[in-house]
């Protein structure tokens, strides 16, 4: 009782330590002052997968993706160690996409050849805007120059690279978010991910919300940067191929896919979420999402989930169908 729209099967391994909050963000992302004992970490990490491995049997890896938090935080070997064991245990196809989200105040052109070395084949960079005091607001520590000049590194790092930015921000016209995209385009690769800015509940941007402090564009204003977006985008050969995300033909990205088609993939890491096929059944899987209370779990029963639940085949079809309409 199952339903596939792809067969492909992912890794999506969640490192959820950031060096700072950003006032936006509602992911599960976690700042530690006293640093990341990063080698305990990852022996909770190999054997969640090790049991990961046990509970669904043999695999074809067609994409493994590396979120946060942020990855690039991590040492080289920390993800080599991780992707090693992902091909000790399963097969990775030869042309298996293998993503680490970036961001561009943590890239060092010396660090992306050893993650290249490593397998990473494809790098996400976090930049968000292409203007300084648009950084600050965000709250991000990267200027500007930073992000112009990681995704110069990307481009000749990797084959395939892509960043974020996000607009609708408060005060941003029709002619700022021209300017900006315009720049953004001429720096991009074949992929593009643009998200508007939304309020989050229980967020330091949600807090100044009610309070009036933060106007973001209203409705009306937001669609017609959302149309521009659109138009834009599908002039310059990146059409949409999900709501937030543009490529050229052929270049998006196979994780991403992935999910939106209702593969099958596993969620490794403090907070992440999977999709697995167990003796033939679809469960969704969830695991604990605080940091030291996941690897807290994982050193006591050999991995950190707190659910494994079976789908009904109506649940799946609900799930096919939200994700489809992406």
């Amino acid at each position: 009782e199952g339903f596939v729209l792809s067969a492909d099967f992912g890794i999506y391994i969640h490192w959820p330590f950031c060096a700072s909050k950003c006032p936006y963000c509602d992911f599960n992302s976690h700042v530690r002052d006293r640093g990341v004992d990063e080698a305990a970490f990852l022996s909770a990490y190999l054997a969640e997968l090790r049991e990961t491995a046990r509970l669904i049997g043999p695999q074809r890896v067609s994409s493994i993706f590396f979120g946060g938090g942020t990855p690039s935080l991590m040492q080289l070997a920390t993800v080599a160690a991780m992707i090693d064991e992902v091909a000790r245990l399963w097969t990775v196809e030869p042309s298996a996409e293998i993503t680490l989200e970036a961001n561009p105040s943590s890239v060092e052109a010396a660090r992306f050849r050893g993650y290249r070395s490593a397998g990473i084949n494809r790098v996400s960079l976090g930049v968000q805007s292409l203007r300084d005091e648009q950084l600050k607001a965000l709250g991000r520590l990267h200027t500007a120059a930073e992000a112009r000049t990681a995704i110069e590194i990307a481009r000749t790092t990797f084959e395939r690279f892509t960043f974020d930015l996000i607009y609708a921000r408060p005060g941003q016209t029709l002619d700022d978010w021209r300017q900006e995209l315009t720049a953004a385009l001429d720096l991009a690769g074949q992929h593009l991910s643009l998200y508007q800015l939304t309020i989050e509940p229980d967020t330091p941007f949600a807090a100044l919300h009610a309070k009036g402090k933060l106007i973001v564009p209203d409705a009306d204003a937001a669609h017609a940067l959302y149309a521009f977006t659109q138009a834009t985008m599908a002039a310059r050969g990146l059409p949409a191929y999900e709501i937030s995300n543009h490529a050229a033909p052929g270049e998006e990205s196979r994780h991403n896919l992935l999910y939106w088609r209702y593969g099958s993939y596993a969620g490794i890491g403090p907070g992440a979420h999977g999709r697995l096929v167990v003796d033939g059944l679809r469960h969704a899987s969830e695991t604990e999402r605080n940091p030291e209370r996941w690897r807290a779990r994982v050193l006591e029963q050999g991995h950190g989930r707190t659910a494994l639940t079976r789908l009904t085949l109506d649940q799946q079809l609900d799930e096919a169908l939200l994700m489809g309409l992406r």
